[in-house]
């Protein structure tokens, strides 16, 4: 299936893009984070927690505009189509 990712800040430079349509045969947002982390090894490690029972930090991580911790975590089923934004922790002031 084809699902929309859009990155910001640090994300969006170790990806090199905005918005990228990725294929994957993944049905939660953790399996999508994993897909993701192994396309793009600038991104690995920055996603999914060590533990892989949740996300690294506080990286903001939505499906179709709702927080993913205000679902099911990184077991959010996806679908095709599902538009995901990935938004890394942001520190100092």
């Amino acid at each position: 299936m084809q699902v929309e990712c859009v990155f910001f800040g640090p994300f969006r430079e170790a990806v090199g893009e905005k918005t990228v349509q990725f294929g994957t045969d993944a049905e939660t947002v953790g399996e999508l984070l994993t897909d993701l982390e192994t396309a793009y090894p600038s991104l690995d490690g920055r996603l999914v927690a060590p533990d892989g029972e949740g996300l690294v930090g506080e990286t903001v991580v939505t499906r179709d505009k709702k927080n993913v911790t205000h679902l099911n975590g990184v077991e959010t089923p996806i679908e095709s189509e599902s538009v995901i934004r990935l938004v890394p922790s942001v520190y100092g002031g």
